[in-house]
């Protein structure tokens, strides 16, 4: 009975949280953002005083721990497109504008408090690589023409050798 009490205490706290606060706050990043701001990096624990006011500590941790994760896993279920603007969004607000954002967040590596401590070691390996490559294509347009290029260019030579086995075989 304990456990279906509390499962029930942590599903209101999330609703709670996600409606009256994430729901305000555009973009996956800038939420997830938030979510992490909210956590003490040398306990792991989730600070939030108008939640503590009104629900017990150990339902508030799982809850926004849980609201951490599931954001963080919407963030890399978006297409890199999206994710590239939700990136460029959140790092034009910043303190000294998108490049100064950038360059600060490639050398630092911040993107790294972002992550769930609980999420899965390949989701925050696909979460860092994702931003490593984010950051190169914010910071140098050219490198995306490059990729795409190089792309086309492997993509042609298929398509060539495909050509040239066609009229061979015919």
């Amino acid at each position: 009975m304990r456990t279906l009490t509390q499962l029930q205490q942590n599903r209101k706290i999330v609703q709670d949280f996600t409606l009256t606060t994430l729901a305000g706050i555009p973009g996956l990043l800038a939420r997830l953002m938030y979510v992490a701001s909210l956590r003490d990096l040398s306990s792991g624990r989730y600070e939030h005083a108008g939640l503590a006011a009104l629900y017990p500590d150990e339902a508030l941790q799982q809850a926004i721990g849980l609201c951490h994760e599931q954001v963080f896993e919407r963030f890399l279920e978006t297409p890199l497109s999206v994710q590239q603007q939700d990136l460029r969004t959140c790092l034009s607000t910043m303190q000294g504008g998108l490049q100064s954002a950038i360059i600060h967040w490639r050398n630092m590596e911040s993107y790294r408090v972002l992550m769930p401590e609980q999420s899965p070691d390949y989701l925050k390996e696909l979460f860092c690589s994702n931003l490593r490559v984010l950051l190169e294509i914010l910071q140098s347009p050219d490198y995306l023409k490059e990729l795409f290029c190089s792309n086309l260019r492997v993509l042609l030579e298929i398509l060539q050798e495909e050509c040239t086995q066609a009229r061979s075989t015919a």
